[in-house]
């Protein structure tokens, strides 16, 4: 079974997988596709961060996070959010599907090679396909800003095009890597021709940097809750603060509090706030001395819990980081499961589009810091603190649910009301989804550090909630602020069910699915 974000990049997973292919193979399959057809959230210019498992114990985090460029300028603050300014750390999200595909030839049998895997991308890349609402959505809530940006209009405005939206650039690239290989990105003629585009838009990244781009593969950080396993990928990610926030909700009875209910929502925003207490400390740990293992012992989550008032709000006054990415997730018939987040940070990254590939890279620089002494400082090398934290739950070690989510700050406050809706509530997949969410702090359209509820919660909820001296904002029903959520489900008996989120246009289908299926 594959979801993701979008129809055509669930198909291209699904493709692989009946063509014998395993789930990363499948999950390499949809990440390509989705480079294309979501290019509003993710891109050959970002980052991804996997994580992976099996049956037989197996388990990896495989962190796709660009370095900061090796000669970096002087640094303002706060850094930039658009433009070459912003363009301060490599791209990761290639290397981390070759990473990928080589923990698969260990592990796992492989049967496709990286020519099958990139087809669909390049012939979407080439002959082009119907944007989706989201990426119009997204295309014009920036319209005011994308004529400044280096490039970005003649290539990804599709409104200035008629017929399917192609990008010939992108799909050179491709076929490029197809035929050199996923490291031709980062060495040879390909990866001159990507610096030279970054030198020509005035990033500091060089070859040499492009050179030094690799994926890290390390353990996943872990909790018990309720007589599973929770995964999620280590520091520099924010993995460590959706864990805590599961970790502090361990210690309350959720089975008396209906989904939706003020009591239910209050103390989900309550654990967000104890957990994101600890969130502004993460930072690459090569640069850091704190030990992140402590954050999860029972006694510091107990702890946290403690400092919870059922009948009163904590007030909120800390920062917002934004970021926009796609989540999407595979497992195959042997039950070799992977669960990834795509990401180039905000909507459409830098806005700045490398030279000739029609690539739009990264702004992830802008989530370093530039205070003398913090966690997260900039500094040559090193990698930014990290939204992306895509999770597993296994069950008697075995992959049994595979989530995550779009949204910055609101993956892990997502992710605290779909798993406890799939955990605590027993719904499926698509009621998990479909349930009423809160964002905490400020938003893209909204600067207030709100509480924001979809209207579908109720009135007389969003009154309760205001009682307990919550600072309530009403979002529309299935807003795309809200993120786009996916969940794969399996059964003991190897049985599957899964959706992605009803705020955007993903699927998730099982691989024996018809293509008349589905609508692009």
């Amino acid at each position: 079974m594959v979801t993701s974000p979008h129809p055509l990049a669930t198909q291209a997973g699904v493709d692989v997988l009946e063509k014998g292919g395993n789930a990363i193979e499948a999950a390499v399959a949809t990440a390509a596709t989705l480079t294309v057809v979501m290019p509003h959230f993710c891109g050959l210019g970002g980052d991804a961060v996997w994580l992976v498992a099996d049956r037989e114990g197996r388990r990896a985090s495989l962190l796709g996070i660009g370095q900061a460029a090796a000669r970096l300028p002087h640094l303002s603050s706060p850094i930039p959010l658009r433009g070459a300014g912003s363009t301060l750390t490599t791209a990761c999200a290639v290397d981390s599907w070759d990473h990928a595909l080589r923990y698969a030839a260990r592990h796992w049998s492989q049967s496709l090679d990286i020519r099958d895997l990139l087809r669909t991308a390049i012939d979407l890349a080439e002959n082009g396909y119907p944007p989706t609402r989201s990426q119009t959505f997204w295309l014009e809530f920036r319209a005011a800003e994308i004529e400044a940006w280096r490039g970005f209009t003649d290539v990804f405005d599709h409104r200035r095009q008629s017929g399917p939206f192609r990008q010939p650039e992108l799909g050179s690239v491709l076929r490029q890597m197809q035929a050199d290989g996923l490291r031709s990105f980062y060495d040879g003629p390909l990866a001159r021709r990507i610096a030279e585009g970054l030198a020509d838009a005035g990033s500091p990244l060089g070859l040499a940097d492009l050179a030094a781009t690799v994926t890290r593969e390390e353990m996943p950080l872990s909790i018990a809750y309720r007589g599973l396993t929770l995964l999620a990928p280590p520091p520099p990610t924010q993995g460590l603060s959706t864990l805590s926030i599961l970790g502090i909700l361990q210690n309350f009875d959720l089975s008396t509090m209906p989904g939706g209910s003020a009591d239910r929502i209050h103390l989900l925003v309550e654990a967000v706030k104890q957990a994101f207490l600890d969130r502004d400390t993460i930072a690459d740990p090569d640069g850091s001395d704190i030990d992140y293992s402590e954050r999860l012992e029972p006694d510091h989550l107990a702890e946290r819990a403690g400092r919870i008032d059922m009948h009163a709000a904590m007030p909120w006054p800390h920062a917002h980081r934004h970021g926009d990415t796609v989540f999407f997730a595979v497992t195959d018939r042997d039950g070799r499961s992977a669960s990834v987040l795509q990401s180039t940070y905000f909507d459409w990254g830098s806005g700045t589009v490398i030279g000739d590939t029609g690539i739009l890279w990264q702004n992830r620089g802008a989530a370093f810091s530039t205070r003398a002494g913090h966690p997260n400082v900039a500094a040559p090398g090193k990698r930014p603190f990290y939204t992306l934290n895509p999770g597993m739950a296994l069950k008697r070690d075995r992959p049994h649910l595979l989530y995550g989510t779009q949204g910055a700050d609101g993956q892990p406050q997502t992710l605290a009301v779909v798993l406890t809706a799939l955990i605590d509530g027993h719904m499926t997949p698509e009621q998990a989804l479909a349930e009423p969410r809160f964002l905490l702090g400020k938003t893209f359209s909204d600067a207030r550090d709100s509480l924001k509820l979809e209207a579908s919660m109720g009135r007389g909820t969003q009154q309760a909630l205001e009682r307990r001296g919550h600072a309530v904002a009403e979002l529309p029903a299935l807003s795309p602020l809200f993120g786009q959520a996916g969940v794969i489900r399996i059964e003991d008996d190897g049985s599957l069910s899964g959706a992605h989120d009803p705020r955007g246009e993903g699927v998730a289908l099982p691989a024996w699915a018809p293509a008349d299926r589905l609508d692009a």
